[in-house]
């Protein structure tokens, strides 16, 4: 007779649900129980037992040697034994690296150290004795060599004519120093020079007519010339120059580079470095200039194109390496040059039957009239000193 289970209603006796009952035991499930040899447990635990991929396990504990052996580390093998992997021991990789270090390095407490034996420095003193005794000869010579004293020069190494040096001190032109020097005017150092063509220097005594002469310091003036007024130092029909524009102003004797009509104005510049004046006028440089034109009637587009292409003069082809209308004036017209010609503006547009009225030069050597009035002129900046002196300018 089966019983029911007055809470579930349901079989008590051998839970017979359909589930085998055979796997585990009766009773209620209690903490720590063990099962049996069919769960899971005992299945685990059988594979433990029989180790790893067939190796049967020793016991011991872990980090010990498979052999039983307590792990000895890497420093505590003796010195020079190797492993079966041919690894070094410590103490032999330790000797090894020593050896390799030169000096009798060593490694302690794995900071770098030199251990140096008195033998060592013995051998470093001599080498240092023999190395001053072989030096004291020449040491010698050269605490007792007492250097020649060098005469500075004007101007780079090889002096300056004496010509020139008489004509930078502002007594006289070139031509008129060569004349004092064939006259036997001119002494040197006490004795008297006759030969062209002889240098000086910076040190040298240069007498004319028994008076001690100096070179002068270098001035630069740039001028706005005004109109009826000549660019020479001295003009044989007494009229207007641009030296007497700065008469009892400037003490150096200097110079007009370049020429500009008696009409023309515009810039100019003055000044007593002879070979400044050389580099801004031969007609090898080609520097460039610009002047404003004031003709009698309009330029003709064809005349235009003429001038930019060329026009043929009595020396040569000449033409413009810009041109342009001013303000849209055809009367009025910019031209820029390079050519060192006398007169060649003029008679560039005299060629094509205009007639120059007026003519003005606005730039010359990288220098403007900008804040000067007609007539006026001023000293040239250290900048601009220096702007001409090398050549930084079209």
């Amino acid at each position: 007779m089966r019983t029911t289970n007055k809470r579930a209603g349901r079989p008590s006796a051998g839970r017979s649900t359909g589930r085998p009952s055979g796997g585990r035991s009766e009773g209620p499930k209690r903490a720590g129980a063990t099962r049996s040899s069919g769960t899971r447990g005992a299945a685990r635990g059988a594979a433990r037992t029989a180790g790893p991929r067939g190796g049967a396990r020793t016991g011991a504990p872990r980090g010990a040697a498979r052999t039983g052996a307590p792990k000895r580390s890497f420093a505590e093998r003796p010195a020079g034994v190797r492993s079966a992997a041919g690894t070094r021991s410590a103490a032999g990789a330790k000797r090894a690296y020593s050896d390799r270090l030169s000096g009798g390095n060593k490694l302690s407490g794995g900071k770098r150290t030199f251990k140096h034996t008195k033998g060592d420095f013995e051998r470093v003193r001599s080498q240092i004795e023999e190395r001053e005794v072989s030096a004291a000869p020449m040491k010698a010579r050269a605490q007792a060599y007492t250097p020649k004293p060098r005469q500075p020069k004007v101007k780079g190494e090889e002096g300056v004519r004496l010509n020139k040096f008489i004509a930078n001190s502002g007594l006289c032109s070139r031509r008129e120093a060569d004349q004092y020097i064939i006259e036997g005017l001119v002494s040197v150092n006490g004795q008297v020079v006759t030969e062209l063509g002889t240098k000086v220097f910076q040190n040298d005594v240069v007498k004319v007519e028994d008076k001690v002469i100096k070179g002068e310091e270098k001035v630069y003036i740039l001028m706005n010339k005004p109109k009826n007024c000549v660019t020479t130092t001295d003009d044989p029909q007494a009229r207007k120059t641009v030296i007497d524009l700065i008469a009892g102003k400037c003490s150096q004797r200097v110079y007009p580079v370049g020429r500009l009509d008696r009409d023309t104005t515009g810039v100019l510049l003055l000044t007593n470095d002879g070979d400044l004046t050389e580099r801004l006028t031969h007609p090898s440089y080609n520097k460039k200039k610009i002047y404003q034109v004031f003709l009698d009637k309009n330029l003709t587009q064809k005349d235009f194109e003429k001038i930019l292409k060329g026009v043929h003069l009595d020396d040569g082809m000449i033409n413009a390496d810009a041109l342009s209308y001013i303000d849209g004036d055809h009367s009025q017209v910019g031209i820029e040059i390079h050519s060192g010609r006398n007169r060649i503006v003029r008679r560039i547009f005299e060629s094509l039957g205009y007639k120059v009225v007026k003519l003005d030069r606005v730039y010359f050597a990288g220098l403007t009239k900008k804040s000067l009035r007609r007539g006026q002129w001023r000293f040239l900046t250290d900048k601009e000193v220096a702007m001409l002196m090398m050549g930084s300018y079209e």
